[in-house]
C-alpha cells in the first residue's frame, strides 16, 4: 500500500535508527537454537526495517534475504551491512502482495503482523525449517497509537500455528510488559 511505504519511509528518513542497531532480543536469545536445529542457512527477515536481525543473521552465518516496503528502511540496511562486510539480498516488497517464496531454512518475522502470511510462511520453509515470530499483543498496555488489527490477541499466536504441520518449539506472552508482546518459535514437519 502506497500509504504505508509513505509512513514507513517518514519513520525511517532520519539519520539514527528507529529500533536501534541491535537485534531483537528473542532473536538473540534463540540464536543458539536455531543454529542448531534449522537444516540449512537460508533466511528470511520479514518487514525488515532498517535491516538489524538481518544483519545479527548474516554475522551469525545465515545467508539472509530481508524484505521491506520502505525504501529509507533498505538503503540504511543496504549501507550498514556494505559497512559490517556482509552480502545480504534486501528487496522491496509489499507484503499484503505476499511476493515471496523459498525454501527458506528460517524465517523471522519480528514486529509485523499480517495473519494471511503465516500459512505462506510455512508453506515457504523446507523440511525442518523454523519460524520465529516476535509482534505486539493487545491489551490494556499496548501503545495507544497503534491500529488494533496489527495486534495479536491473546492466545492468537498459538492458535494459528497449531493446525499447522510441525511442531510449536516455544510460545510465550508478556501482557504487562511495557511493549506487550507475543512469541513463537515453529518447526515444520
Amino acid at each position: 500500500m502506497e500509504a504505508d511505504r509513505r509512513k514507513w519511509n517518514d519513520r525511517y528518513a532520519g539519520e539514527g535508527f528507529l529500533l536501534g542497531t541491535g537485534p531483537s532480543a528473542f532473536l538473540a536469545e534463540n540464536i543458539d537454537l536455531l543454529q542448531s536445529r534449522c537444516p540449512g542457512r537460508r533466511a528470511l527477515d520479514i518487514a525488515c526495517g532498517e535491516g538489524r536481525n538481518s544483519i545479527f543473521l548474516a554475522q551469525s552465518g545465515f545467508k539472509v534475504t530481508g524484505l521491506d516496503i520502505s525504501e529509507q528502511g533498505l538503503a540504511k540496511a543496504r549501507r550498514r551491512a556494505r559497512s559490517e562486510g556482509l552480502t545480504i539480498r534486501f528487496r522491496r516488497t509489499d507484503l499484503e502482495e505476499r511476493a515471496f517464496s523459498g525454501p527458506f531454512d528460517l524465517i523471522v518475522n519480528i514486529n509485523f503482523l499480517l495473519r494471511g502470511l503465516f500459512p505462506l510462511m510455512v508453506n515457504a520453509l523446507s523440511p525442518g525449517g523454523i519460524i520465529l515470530v516476535e509482534t505486539l499483543l493487545d491489551g490494556p498496555l499496548a501503545p495507544p497509537t497503534t491500529n488494533r488489527r496489527f495486534l495479536l490477541q491473546p492466545g492468537e499466536l498459538e492458535q494459528l500455528f497449531c493446525p499447522m504441520p510441525g511442531s510449536i518449539l516455544h510460545v510465550s506472552e508478556s501482557p504487562q510488559a511495557s511493549s506487550p508482546s507475543a512469541r513463537l518459535i515453529f518447526q515444520k514437519d
